[in-house]
């Protein structure tokens, strides 16, 4: 007949001659700690716990059984002693001894199994004189299992002294079996995360972030599409500010490298007796070594900015690196090999500094693989409203600005300038116009006060308080002709006015309706414009 024990806390209460079995138990729960505390896999960690068990505690045959709540089955996780069919045996909760000790959350002893009613008939073939003990495992306070053991009966053993003694063992089990959940989940959902923000990462850098359709930029993007797959070196060649990290980021995250670093490194905000230990690493002994950012793009790509800076030793360092794959640390003995793709940018005539002997050439060459050269701004000026069209969005999303375009004027203003800090300072000055909008659209007022100043313009500043209104009124009424596509009884409703008003505005102004109808996009007809003309 089996009997149910409260499931207490562990208390030493007799020797090992009353417990039956020839180890201590502390040290078997040392043992069973050590294993449980291991990075083995569940299974082998659990396994290692049972084997422990028959050597120390002399079981004869043990088992690890594990609810799975979706289903309510319980099977075996990891078992000793058992043949091959027992270990691929099924039950519910509630069916058999184990079913119940799960169900309840109470543990059983049966002493003689043999002649216990409960066990099912796959469980008939146990000897006479073995005593059953099944103890549930807690996680988060319910049972999530049990562990169940069979010993040889001896005239000595404590019963309840061994109940106490597996349910502690369980209770460890439990409690690491909490911790790898716990770990788990946390590892799934920095995993998780991680692919996340790679996904955002490709999705800013994809070839739709290189935002152009002139000339030029095609020229640019047909020559990414073509190197990116490779692992062939990139020298970018490019003005300050037309985005040579953006064409970085893009070859390097449409590359099967994407999933592994870019490290960049700008050279010419380090000093030159730096950059060697920057790039390559130090060791100052045996003991103290620090890595450099080659060995930190391993598998990777590595991204040096200003490439013009290198000094004379690290331009050979790097070519050494670049041609067998290999490299020493500043200071150390030993070689260390290398997996990374090397980017290079310069805003600087290079060839030039090889002709004067201050680049060298050999270093040039194996740089240049594959030279793209980037297009300044002012070349392209076809996809300047592109992009401001690209960083109003952008940032009027990032400050949560209800931003959604410009003005004409301000859009004149901004396709007259000379843009001598290429897309960087386009960016800037739009984020600038974005922040110091308070409504929809942008105009002349909310820009930089550097691109309103004669300095930029060329014209100087005369105007009275009349003037500046009427040049207020004149751009207002340019933005409302451009909204509506050169309607006036649409640029009237946008103003909460009427079409009289604006056609004698019109007139006033010398504003050709016609501008605004024929930028209409392609396949678009024309707003109708009302019966009066101006």
């Amino acid at each position: 007949m089996s009997r149910r024990f409260p499931d207490d806390a562990f208390r030493p209460g007799g020797s090992d001659a009353e417990l039956g079995d020839a180890q201590d138990p502390v040290a078997s729960l040392l043992d069973i700690g050590q294993a449980l505390g291991s990075e083995l896999e569940p299974p082998q960690a659990l396994g290692r716990v049972l084997e422990s068990l028959e050597r120390d505690r002399s079981i004869v045959r043990g088992a690890v059984m594990m609810l799975d709540e979706q289903t309510g089955e319980i099977r075996v996780e990891v078992s000793v002693g058992f043949r091959a069919e027992a270990r691929q045996a099924r039950c519910r909760l509630g069916e058999g001894i184990t079913g119940q000790v799960i169900e309840s959350g109470h543990a059983v002893v049966v002493p003689a199994i043999d002649r216990e009613p409960l066990f099912l008939e796959r469980d008939r073939d146990r000897r006479s004189g073995e005593t059953f003990i099944c103890v549930p495992i807690p996680v988060d306070r319910r049972p999530a299992g049990a562990l169940a053991v069979e010993v040889d009966d001896h005239p000595s053993r404590d019963e309840e002294a061994a109940q106490r003694f597996f349910a502690v063992v369980a209770s460890m089990i439990g409690q690491a079996l909490k911790a790898r959940r716990s770990i788990g989940k946390s590892r799934r959902r920095l995993m998780d995360e991680n692919r996340g923000l790679r996904m955002l990462l490709q999705e800013r850098y994809d070839f739709s972030g290189v935002v152009g359709k002139s000339g030029p930029m095609r020229q640019v993007c047909e020559e990414i599409a073509q190197t990116a797959p490779t692992d062939a070196t990139v020298l970018i060649h490019g003005e300050p500010g037309s985005g040579k990290e953006l064409i970085a980021q893009t070859l390097h995250y449409n590359s099967a490298r994407a999933t592994r670093p870019i490290v960049k490194v700008s050279l010419a905000t380090l000093p030159a007796t730096a950059a060697e230990s920057v790039l390559f690493g130090q060791e100052e002994n045996a003991a103290i070594a620090r890595c450099g950012r080659l060995e930190m793009a391993e598998g990777g790509t590595l991204f040096l900015d200003d490439v013009d800076q290198l000094n004379g030793v690290t331009q050979a360092r790097l070519l050494r690196a670049l041609q067998d794959r290999e490299f020493e640390r500043v200071g150390g003995i030993g070689t260390h090999r290398t997996d990374v793709r090397v980017i290079a940018a310069t805003s600087r005539n290079l060839q030039g500094r090889v002709a004067a002997g201050a680049f060298r050439a050999d270093l040039y060459y194996r740089l240049s693989v594959v030279p793209i050269f980037l297009p300044p701004l002012r070349d392209r000026r076809s996809d300047i409203s592109l992009l401001i069209d690209h960083f109003i969005a952008r940032h009027s999303q990032h400050y949560g600005k209800p931003v959604s375009r410009i003005s004409a004027p301000a859009m004149d203003l901004l396709l007259g300038h000379h843009w001598p800090g290429n897309v960087r300072e386009l960016e800037n000055t739009i984020e600038h116009a974005v922040l110091a909008c308070d409504g929809e659209a942008i105009h002349g007022h909310h820009l930089p006060p550097s691109l309103q100043s004669s300095l930029v313009s060329g014209i100087p500043i005369q105007t009275s308080l009349g003037g500046a209104v009427e040049q207020f009124e004149k751009d207002l009424i340019l933005d409302a002709m451009q909204s509506s596509r050169g309607s006036i009884a649409g640029a009237a409703r946008l103003l909460n006015t009427t079409e009289r008003i604006i056609g004698y505005k019109i007139r006033k102004y010398s504003i050709d309706p016609w501008r605004f109808r024929l930028q209409a996009p392609a396949g678009t007809a024309a707003a109708p414009t009302s019966g009066e003309e101006p």
